[in-house]
């Protein structure tokens, strides 16, 4: 278990160091936060809104699951604060951001290039770049709640960021960084948890609408949906692995991967087992292979040969419905007047993936498995990675969405609630609108 975490109470002491005394004496301290996430149209990127700076100013950012920290774009133009503040060579928050290296510039010191501060190298996964730039702090303001509404907004005075500079025309619109989820010691659940002394867990909620929120929630539940359902208590649980080598694009030192992964072990569709390489299911030595989970991937991405093998036992148990030309991005389409629906969507073949045990599946439904292309096309919505991918299969928002997924940091352990339609609730059912 040592090798899966890291010391929290080290992590623990170096966050205090960076809360204010005054933060540290309030009498408030929530159980759990929460932040509305919105899927935006054009990109399908999840994008959530935080409170940051001196004066506070709403800075949108796109939700990276594995991500290993909050980055924001940081320029002159921008980025105007009173309280921002650069982390220097050696101190509290370098070391907890295993930043090793101190950095000068180049030109003349300024304001977000100062001599002897410590650089990490901020990740954008949708393109697969990295940029370069200082561990720095400022205030963030977050709601809390009590799992069933919003509650009182709190701040962390100093919260750890990277300033970054990155082309941000792959984002969507109005998004200035990224919020980083993953497993690393500045990650916002590690921060959070830490600051606020509650458990090492987050859970997102997806929304499957483009008009209606879902969610992020720091802490343990409940997680109550509308009307009165607490998601939190349909959970199956499966153990997450630790990737020993990063997957990032690019990183300083060895260090295991940021990204959350899990052993599938096998996949049925309609309670048959897929034929495929089973060796692909597993990471090798190299940190290649296996199944990870993003929110940064549209869609569920497989290896080629998965791909295949996985299509084909897909259309073979859906042969009464007549096939239709491809709708890029996708390989296998229907025609959609031909399938009928449910509750759960589509009435289209029922997807497992198998965890470490054949009683332990994670079901995908026609909700989650079929994108509707236009009027009369659905798609299977799983996209072909090619050959020798650095993951083997990557499972991707849409498949994620309305499914709760909460990650308990401290027992390396996933919950996961296939289909909240089956409970006669969804990601945007949770009530932003009232408050505890």
């Amino acid at each position: 278990m040592a090798a899966l975490s890291y010391n929290f109470s080290l992590i623990c002491s170096l966050v205090l160091i960076l809360i204010s005394p005054s933060t540290a004496k309030t009498s408030f301290r929530p159980k759990a936060l929460v932040l509305p996430v919105t899927k935006d149209s054009s990109t399908l990127q999840y994008v959530t809104e935080i409170k940051q700076r001196t004066p506070h100013v709403p800075v949108k950012l796109t939700i990276d699951l594995g991500g290993r920290s909050l980055w924001v774009n940081c320029d002159e133009e921008t980025y105007k604060s009173s309280s921002y503040k650069f982390a220097p060579c050696h101190s509290a928050p370098c070391s907890l951001a295993n930043a090793r290296i101190c950095w000068d510039c180049f030109s003349e010191p300024r304001q977000f290039c100062q001599n002897r501060t410590c650089n990490i190298l901020p990740d954008n996964p949708i393109r697969g770049i990295f940029s370069n730039g200082p561990v720095s702090m400022d205030v963030v303001s977050i709601q809390s709640t009590d799992g069933k509404n919003p509650g009182k907004v709190v701040a962390l005075p100093q919260l750890l960021f990277v300033c970054a500079s990155f082309d941000l025309s792959d984002l969507a619109k109005g998004v200035t960084g990224m919020a980083g989820l993953g497993r690393a010691k500045i990650s916002l659940p590690s921060l959070f948890s830490a600051a606020f002394s509650f458990p090492r867990k987050f859970a997102i909620c997806l929304s499957s609408s483009t008009k209606v929120n879902g969610a992020v929630f720091f802490g343990d539940g409940p997680y109550v949906m509308l009307p009165d359902v607490d998601v939190s208590k349909s959970l199956t649980y499966t153990p997450l692995i630790l990737n020993p080598v990063t997957t990032a694009s690019i990183s300083l030192f060895p260090e295991p991967s940021s990204d959350y992964f899990i052993g599938v072990k096998s996949i049925k569709i309609n309670g048959n087992v897929v034929p495929l390489n089973t060796s692909l299911l597993s990471v090798d030595k190299k940190g290649f292979g296996g199944t990870k989970i993003s929110t940064v991937n549209p869609y569920t991405v497989m290896e080629t040969s998965i791909y295949k093998a996985f299509t084909e036992a897909f259309i073979k148990e859906l042969a009464n419905v007549p096939r239709v030309k491809p709708v890029s991005p996708f390989g296998t389409c229907f025609s959609s007047p031909h399938i009928g629906s449910t509750r759960v969507g589509a009435a289209v073949p029922q997807i497992d993936l198998v965890l470490q045990s054949s009683k332990v599946i994670w079901s995908i439904f026609g909700a989650n498995s079929m994108v509707q292309v236009k009027d009369d096309v659905l798609c299977l919505g799983f996209v072909d990675g090619g050959v020798n991918p650095r993951t083997s299969i990557v499972i991707g928002g849409h498949q994620l969405e309305d499914n709760l997924l909460q990650f308990d940091l401290a027992t390396s352990r996933l919950g996961f609630s296939s289909s909240l339609l089956f409970h006669r609730t969804t990601c945007s059912n949770f009530n932003f609108s009232s408050h505890a």
